[in-house]
């Protein structure tokens, strides 16, 4: 039954996500055509010195209390309180690193818009914590509500502005509206009267002091190209690179990154028991990888169809960066699983030594890559960066829960057989089709070629996801855990 809420609690929030990102890649296709990659270069520019603040200053409120055995009102007090103060110290962060920012950036026009693009994290961590309980139940629908309200509140406005010559702002404004709706619908649908109180510190405290270290190493990480092309590369170049780094990471945010959400409280019901939580882990990796390699390799082998089709001619440079960065985010979901089940077994301080690591690694290879192939060679180096990444997955995961690296890898190799098999016929088809169609019927054949090729094989080997009721398994008929 815990399999099946918890494929319930994934479904809602698949949903909630994919809707939204469906919303959202509405909206970025419509301003996409109506913005220039300039204005898109600006945004992002400082979108990642707000996102740096905002996970340098995050609150693990709520994985701190999906923890807990118990919740009472002083716990949602106390979490408000700190997340409260969480926002002062983001206002206080942001308007003294927004002017010393944009003269670095020689750029005046970045100081309004840091300013009111960080309104969005104060709203997020203000939303009602009284959510917990949906989360702890697995009960997602009510996020589901607030995700899709504040996605169709923003992209209303956001087109409003467009409509009103807003330019960049309408970008803005689509960033800052919807954790503003959906922080406000919180409390009608988690009603919670505000009290200030800290006197339950001491159940967030240690929690507290790795989760900031990690997400400091977490937000260079991921912040760190766009920010050294900010500073060396022309907004237009910073532009292409940044929608065609949203458009390749759809696949982890819009359907992995949901449905492991709940994987967390699974993880925590059943901590204690090593064999469980190794069995679990196989599964929820395994599941991840399975839609995470087509989904990733497809954008890969499709990418000029797809800025061609979708962005249009002035994006076309694009093509080459959404290759490799999606290339480059094949093995997210397979940390992302790593890391609920170290936040589950509450070791905190695994997940920072994982980001650290991944800092070095990262940060010298784009830097290197930057110096030999400016642009292009940032993705690259994203890439060879992912690459050593992946190796030290396993290798960590094995130290963390005693999962020998033959036996992860034994876990994945007939869902990395039916992704080389889908890149083999759709590359010979890419060939064979060259210059003899247009582009959409192209991309339709492509798709459809590669689904066929990845599902027939995957069918073939005995892989099989089943669902009955009261049960959900994915199911290897020639080998199990």
């Amino acid at each position: 039954m815990l399999a099946l809420r918890a494929f319930t609690g994934a479904g809602w929030l698949v949903g909630s996500r994919l809707v939204g990102r469906l919303i959202d890649f509405f909206t970025l296709l419509v301003m996409a055509r109506a913005l220039t990659p300039a204005d898109f270069g600006l945004v992002a520019l400082a979108m990642a010195l707000v996102a740096i603040i905002d996970m340098v200053l995050e609150v693990p409120v709520t994985q701190a209390l999906v923890r807990l055995k118990q919740i009472d009102e002083s716990h949602l007090d106390t979490g408000f309180t700190l997340a409260l103060i969480r926002g002062m110290l983001v206002a206080v962060v942001v308007i003294a690193a927004a002017w010393p920012f944009s003269q670095i950036n020689n750029d005046s026009h970045l100081i309004p818009v840091v300013l009111a693009l960080a309104i969005a994290p104060i709203m997020r961590g203000l939303a009602s914590p009284g959510l917990i309980h949906f989360i702890r139940d697995l009960g997602f629908r009510r996020i589901f509500l607030l995700e899709i309200t504040g996605k169709i509140v923003a992209f209303c406005l956001a087109m409003a502005a467009l409509y009103l010559g807003g330019s960049y702002w309408a970008l803005v404004v689509n960033f800052v509206a919807s954790p503003v709706a959906a922080g406000i619908g919180s409390y009608l649908l988690a009603p919670y009267r505000p009290k200030f109180s800290l006197s339950r510190w001491t159940d967030f405290a240690g929690f507290a002091g790795w989760f900031t270290g990690s997400q400091l190493m977490s937000a260079i990480n991921w912040q760190f190209d766009r920010i050294l092309l900010g500073a060396l590369a022309t907004k237009e170049v910073l532009g292409r690179y940044s929608v065609a780094n949203d458009l390749s990471v759809i696949p982890t945010q819009s359907l992995i990154g949901p449905a492991l959400q709940p994987i967390m409280a699974a993880f925590s019901r059943i901590h204690g028991d090593d064999e469980r939580l190794r069995s679990a882990f196989l599964k929820a990796a395994r599941f991840s990888m399975l839609i995470s390699i087509p989904c990733c390799l497809g954008i890969a082998l499709t990418a000029d169809l797809l800025v061609a089709i979708l962005l249009g001619a002035k994006w076309q440079a694009a093509a080459d960066f959404l290759r490799l960065l999606s290339l480059s985010v094949v093995a997210t979901p397979y940390f992302q699983t790593l890391y609920s089940l170290a936040l589950a077994m509450g070791r905190p301080e695994f997940i920072f030594r994982l980001n650290l690591f991944d800092l070095v690694v990262r940060s010298s290879l784009v830097v290197l890559g930057f110096c030999y192939g400016g642009a292009t060679g940032v993705a690259q180096g994203r890439l060879l960066a992912a690459v050593v990444i992946a190796f030290a997955l396993v290798i960590q995961a094995r130290r963390l829960i005693s999962i020998g690296i033959g036996k992860q890898l034994l876990n994945l190799w007939k869902v990395g057989a039916a992704g080389a098999a889908m890149c083999i016929g759709v590359v010979a088809l890419r060939a064979e089709l060259a210059g003899k169609v247009a582009a959409i019927p192209e991309l339709a054949l492509v798709a459809v070629t590669g689904a066929v090729l990845y599902g027939g094989v995957l069918a073939c080997s005995g892989l099989w996801l089943v669902l009955d009721p009261g049960r959900l398994e994915l199911v290897d008929r020639w080998w199990r855990h």
